[in-house]
């Protein structure tokens, strides 16, 4: 099969390698039908990721059939279209038994396109299926299901409800990527009363808007003020960091009022500061994390209902021989507007019911 291969820190490639196989009686071999790339894959292109060893098969949000089953798994069969979670869990460890799969300890967490090959490729081996796969009813097309693989659940999980978003508060969502962008869509659901989106991009400062923020700020024209002035020099209840560098930290950390939230959800490759000095007395609460996915049937549940916005997202799509070019074009978001790039064959473009897949 072809597969997207990480060679070191810049160097990728789409070759051929092995088919993948079942190895654990836990295990699901599926078909990837529709796959994205995320910003944590670029962080580990780049080289920020160490852990990701040269050899390594990237990508972990996909959407697929499955063709092949471990003797213990119950919850899907061959045939079945299924959403691959970014997160697998083994489901009997302590922090699985706690619904925190993302720090699985039983051979789970994120694994896939981690420390195991991962979703872009024709095929993926996933562990753990029963509880790392989705069926998918056939009202959500696979270019909608895909985005619940990633960041709907993490910018839920780990942006809003971190960040404790309650109705009334101002929120700030700085860096206006994919993950800034669901956040935004999914702060809306806690009735906030202003939502401000801080970007570099005029495209997805332009998105944000459309997905229902009541201001917006470039990052380079002191947008500290405009919260200021919106808060009448208190600060923002709620700062979501979306973009993992530590000028965009550091900035949510000067944003928050007193007693307000910093909810990190960047993939940070280098140190950013901690002003104690300044911060110290100002009783707030900064929490990290990675996404657990305990979100996504009920995501999965809005997507279906048309409660989350699916393919508005989706500005780029390409056939799964183009990876290359589809890095490229995610890379350069600022010049090419993506926010999220989708890959599929044209027999996976949208709903796969005439096949028999449910």
């Amino acid at each position: 099969m072809k597969a997207l291969v990480f060679h070191g820190p810049g160097q990728t490639s789409w070759q051929d390698v092995p088919d993948p196989a079942i190895r654990d009686a836990s295990d699901a071999i599926v078909r990837v039908d529709a796959v994205t790339i995320c910003g944590t894959d670029l962080h580990i292109v780049k080289g920020d990721v160490p852990e990701v060893a040269p050899g390594r098969i990237l990508g972990h949000e996909a959407v697929g059939t499955v063709v092949e089953t471990g003797g213990d798994v119950r919850g899907v069969r061959p045939g079945d279209r299924v959403l691959i979670s970014c997160i697998s869990a083994c489901g009997r460890c302590r922090f699985c038994r706690e619904g925190r799969y993302g720090q699985c300890r039983g051979g789970g967490g994120w694994v896939l396109g981690h420390t195991i090959d991962g979703t872009q490729a024709e095929y993926v081996r996933v562990p753990f299926a029963d509880l790392s796969v989705h069926p998918l009813p056939s009202a959500v097309s696979s270019q909608d299901a895909v985005l619940l693989a990633d960041i709907f659940p993490t910018a839920y999980e780990v942006g809003v409800l971190n960040g404790n978003v309650r109705p009334g508060d101002t929120v700030v969502v700085v860096g206006a990527g994919p993950i800034g962008l669901a956040a935004i869509a999914t702060a809306q659901l806690y009735s906030p009363g202003r939502i401000m989106a801080v970007d570099l991009a005029a495209s997805r400062l332009e998105a944000a808007r459309d997905l229902g923020a009541d201001a917006t700020a470039s990052a380079d024209e002191e947008p500290e003020r405009l919260v200021e002035d919106l808060t009448e020099g208190l600060g923002a209840d709620v700062v979501i960091e979306a973009v993992g560098v530590p000028e965009a930290f550091e900035m949510c950390t000067r944003m928050v009022r007193p007693g307000g939230r910093v909810a990190n959800i960047g993939v940070h490759g280098k140190p950013a500061a901690l002003h104690l000095e300044d911060l110290w007395i100002k009783d707030i609460t900064i929490t990290t994390g990675l996404v657990d996915t305990h979100s996504t049937p009920m995501l999965l549940r809005m997507m279906a209902a048309g409660r989350l916005p699916g393919a508005a997202m989706v500005t780029h799509r390409f056939e799964p021989d183009q990876m290359e070019e589809a890095y490229e074009v995610f890379s350069r978001a600022g010049d090419t507007g993506a926010l999220k790039v989708v890959l599929s064959g044209p027999q996976h473009d949208t709903l796969a019911v005439a096949s028999g897949e449910r």
